[in-house]
């Protein structure tokens, strides 16, 4: 139901947010946005705006970008919100915040909270082999993703799904459940229930380290770290001393009892069978240092497989 005379103010950064704010744009009256300050990307470091900002500007809404919106906040309480949203926005929000809406503070948390709480919930439920993930709208509060809950959504994870497809499923189901809760928040109609500190799971964000594939573990734990590390920021692994990305895998029936742990082993049509823990994984999208991204299958029409067999991943 729009209601365009409820103010509100957005506040999110990356495309993860982005369904969230057209929503609200659709449907109420969004009198300001707030994300992280614009960066360089890319390898000619080109200054580009973050995607929440680009949504803002084409509406024609008002758009602060605070370094340290601890100290930088008085423009957004000047803007006399009736609700403000928040949406993977990348700061701790303050107090005077936080209390200054009549109808509080929300955000929309990629996770069925109390599990993973932090900035990576996508990526950790996927790395984690969790069997369903969702969304959570809950009030925000002075800790970390730990306010009471107004509405929660989930959805099964699919042994196909890699942190792309993911994302893109729980960033539609967010706006989606945004759009049904806000009515029902500014009627009074939701009791909000207290998060179980007990059941409490962090989702920390991604660490290089944790971008490395280690190919000791078992063959389902490599395959969740692949793809849940795709499409970004990507895992990684190191042959003869170079860095190989590596973006999609799959489970092989094989189980190789004379191979090292990363060792390439057998040669597929589709492509590049390597020894695991407990059997074999097989790589079949990846980037050789210097080059593009690629299907395995092209990859190996380049060399020799000799050349190959026989190597091992991450050998020092």
């Amino acid at each position: 139901m729009k209601n365009k005379k409820l103010k509100i103010v957005f506040m999110g950064t990356p495309e993860f947010s982005v369904p969230v704010l057209e929503a609200l744009i659709e449907n109420y009256q969004v009198v300001g946005v707030v994300t992280q300050p614009d960066k360089e990307v890319g390898r000619h470091h080109e200054i580009k705006p973050t995607p929440v900002k680009e949504v803002a500007l084409k509406n024609n809404i008002v758009v602060f970008q605070p370094q340290r919106i601890k100290k930088e906040y008085q423009e957004i309480l000047d803007l006399k919100a009736d609700l403000i949203v928040t949406c993977a926005y990348g700061q701790m929000i303050p107090k005077e915040i936080l209390e200054a809406p009549q109808y509080g503070c929300i955000n929309v948390h990629a996770s069925l909270l109390p599990k993973l709480r932090g900035g990576a919930p996508i990526h950790r439920a996927i790395i984690n082999n969790e069997t369903r993930t969702g969304v959570t709208i809950m009030y925000m509060v002075e800790k970390m993703d730990a306010g009471d809950i107004l509405a929660q959504i989930d959805t099964p994870i699919y042994k196909e799904d890699n942190v792309g497809i993911l994302h893109d499923r729980l960033s539609k189901m967010g706006a989606k459940l945004l759009i049904e809760t806000i009515p029902d928040l500014i009627a009074g109609k939701i009791k909000p229930i207290p998060q179980n500190e007990e059941e409490v799971t962090y989702a920390w964000n991604i660490k290089r380290e944790e971008e490395k594939i280690d190919f000791n573990k078992r063959t389902i734990d490599i395959y969740n770290q692949i793809r849940g590390l795709n499409p970004w920021p990507g895992g990684y692994a190191l042959l003869e001393g170079k860095v190989v990305k590596i973006y999609e895998a799959r489970i092989s029936d094989s189980f190789f009892t004379t191979k090292k742990n990363g060792e390439i082993g057998k040669i597929y049509e589709d492509g590049i069978g390597v020894s695991t823990k407990d059997g074999e994984i097989i790589i079949t999208k990846l980037q050789p240092s210097g080059k593009r991204k690629m299907l395995a299958k092209e990859y190996l029409n380049g060399v020799h497989e000799e050349d190959l067999l026989g190597k091992v991943f991450n050998e020092e």
